[in-house]
């Protein structure tokens, strides 16, 4: 028989929110907003805080990042050629991050010194959707190349997303992939989410994708 502790998982995300909250409280303190990147593996998510560091820079803002994996430092080393400061949370067997890791991402950075903070969560479309991390919003990104289909069979993230990001349109009719569909899907799950379909080899899409990140 498969038992599942309710207690036991009601007790960890009831501690992971009171993290949660205490990160959105110290960023608050440090004038930092902070902002959630959820999405599969080779979504987009690094392209997309890559494209973000100019146009930030071009507004007065200074950028900073947490960039999670499982292992590694790929994303971490990409993000730190741009010269804004950034730090890397592994997780090791875990497939999301959760308040404690982005905690301890905290004391790493200074915070004096960014405006908006990027947290780029572990590639995956499932595992983070419970984790509140203390950030604002939370922006999905997924990718024509992972299919059509792809919102359909991961609604949670949707449900609980603030922001959409549909990205590599231009390869949409190689892997024959319907944008359409995929806006419609997540506007069944989520009729008030904003959505943006972007080129983040380009910068297709990425100004108004900016504006909609930092509107109070």
């Amino acid at each position: 028989m498969h038992h599942i502790d309710v207690h036991m998982e009601k007790d960890i995300f009831d501690g992971n929110t009171r993290l949660a909250d205490r990160n959105a409280r110290h960023l608050k303190e440090h004038g930092v907003r902070a902002f959630d990147l959820l999405g599969a593996i080779g979504s987009g998510k690094t392209a997309l805080i890559e494209k973000m560091i100019p146009l930030l820079s071009a507004r007065g803002l200074r950028a900073g990042a947490i960039a999670g994996d499982v292992y590694g430092d790929d994303d971490f080393q990409r993000i730190v050629k741009t010269g804004i400061p950034a730090y890397n949370a592994n997780t090791g067997k875990e497939c999301h991050l959760d308040a404690h890791l982005v905690e301890h991402g905290l004391r790493h950075l200074p915070l004096d010194d960014i405006d908006i903070l990027f947290i780029e969560n572990v590639g995956n479309m499932v595992c983070p959707t419970d984790f509140q991390l203390g950030a604002e919003k939370r922006i999905v990104v997924i990718s024509s190349t992972e299919g059509d289909d792809v919102v359909n069979k991961h609604p949670m993230m949707f449900r609980g997303g603030n922001i959409a990001v549909i990205n590599k349109v231009d390869l949409a009719p190689l892997v024959g992939s319907d944008l359409d569909r995929m806006e419609r899907d997540i506007q069944r799950y989520n009729p008030e989410m904003p959505i943006f379909r972007t080129n983040l080899k380009t910068g297709e899409g990425t100004e108004p994708l900016l504006d909609a990140i930092l509107a109070e």
